[in-house]
This record gives structure tokens, C-alpha cells and sequence, in this order.
């Protein structure tokens, strides 16, 4: 009976010990609750921030010009697989004329003309494809460029600053809800275009 009563007031004293250790820690726990709640900026205390891609892509000088640059090279490309495509249709309209009009010779003749202009109409697909693939790789590489100047800057721009983290947010998706003092877009766009208008002067 002995035992019995030693094994239960063993029992009851890691419990009280359980309980007082739960009781002390929870009141550590919401005193950093309440630390975090009545501190207006907790950047302080949670050293990390976050950029707004789509703000900063669009305000950003550089990334305007590089996007300017992918344009003017998108319109040359179009304005040249346009041309060849009028000219291509207009000697598909004359092949026509020549066919209604029995202008050609010969049946093998008007056969060697129209594999003539077919030939002329997949080369002018492969072009378009091509030129299309190249923009696509000019602007994989533009934005890999954009990129690695823009982390390059951000180091720098952190260097006073202390983040441990910097959360890129894309229209939302990453980061639905965060207080506004975590936000470093506007400060980091302006040494951003500081440091690409003195580069460029």
C-alpha cells in the first residue's frame, strides 16, 4: 500500500512540476504577444521586409528601357515578317491570275511555280518562328539581367539596413497580408533609379 501511495505522490509532483512549467511559459509566450501588439513598428524586432515586383518593375527606369528595347525589336520583327508576307500574297494573287488565265506553258511549269511559292511560304514560317524563339531569348536574358542588377543593388541597399529576409510580392501572390512598415518598395526604387540615372549620365 506503501507503494502504491509513493507511485501516486510521484505522479502528482511531476504533474504539479508539468503544470507550473506550462503555466510560466505560457505567460513568456503572451508577454511577447503583447510586446509584438503594442510596439508600432516591428521591424525591430522581425528584421525582414518585402518588395513589390509589379510596382517596382513598372517605376523602375532601367526596366523601362530594357522593356522598350524588347518592343522596337518586337515591331522590326513584325514589320519584317509583314512585308514578306504581303509580298508572298501578292505573288500567290499573280500565280492565281496566271492559272485562271492559262498563262503558263506548260502543266510542269505552273507545278514548279506553285512549289516555288509554297517553299516561299514555309521559309517565311520558319523566319517566324525563329525571330519569335530569339525575342524570347533576348528577353529571358534581359530580365536575368534585370535581376541580378536589381539583387545586386538590394545588397547594397541593405548594407545599413540589417534585413535578414526580403520577400519578393507579385500581384499577392507571396504575401496577403503584411504591415506596411515590412514594405521597402518606394525607398529601394528611389537608390535604384538614383544609382541607373548616374550610371547613365
Amino acid at each position: 500500500m506503501k507503494n502504491i501511495n509513493y507511485v501516486i505522490n510521484g505522479v502528482l509532483a511531476v504533474a504539479v512540476v508539468i503544470l507550473y512549467i506550462m503555466q510560466f511559459s505560457g505567460k513568456k509566450e503572451s508577454n511577447i504577444a503583447r510586446t509584438f501588439t503594442s510596439t508600432g513598428d516591428t521591424t525591430a524586432l522581425l528584421p525582414i521586409a518585402y518588395v513589390n515586383v509589379d510596382s517596382l518593375l513598372l517605376n523602375y527606369n532601367y526596366s523601362k528601357d530594357l522593356n522598350e528595347i524588347i518592343l522596337k525589336k518586337q515591331e522590326n520583327s513584325r514589320a519584317n515578317i509583314t512585308q514578306k508576307a504581303r509580298s508572298l500574297q501578292s505573288e500567290m494573287q499573280d500565280f492565281q491570275r496566271k492559272i485562271e488565265n492559262n498563262a503558263f506553258l506548260t502543266r510542269e511549269r505552273a507545278e514548279q511555280e506553285q512549289q516555288r511559292l509554297l517553299k516561299k511560304q514555309q521559309e517565311l514560317q520558319d523566319l517566324d518562328n525563329q525571330l519569335a524563339q530569339e525575342l524570347m531569348q533576348e528577353q529571358q536574358k534581359l530580365n536575368e539581367q534585370l535581376r541580378d542588377t536589381i539583387v545586386a543593388q538590394l545588397k547594397v541597399f541593405n548594407q545599413g539596413r540589417g534585413y535578414q529576409v526580403v520577400f519578393s510580392n507579385t500581384m499577392g501572390d507571396n504575401i496577403l497580408l503584411a504591415g506596411q512598415a515590412y514594405d521597402i518598395t518606394a525607398e529601394l526604387l528611389e537608390q535604384l533609379n538614383m544609382n541607373y540615372s548616374s550610371a547613365a549620365n
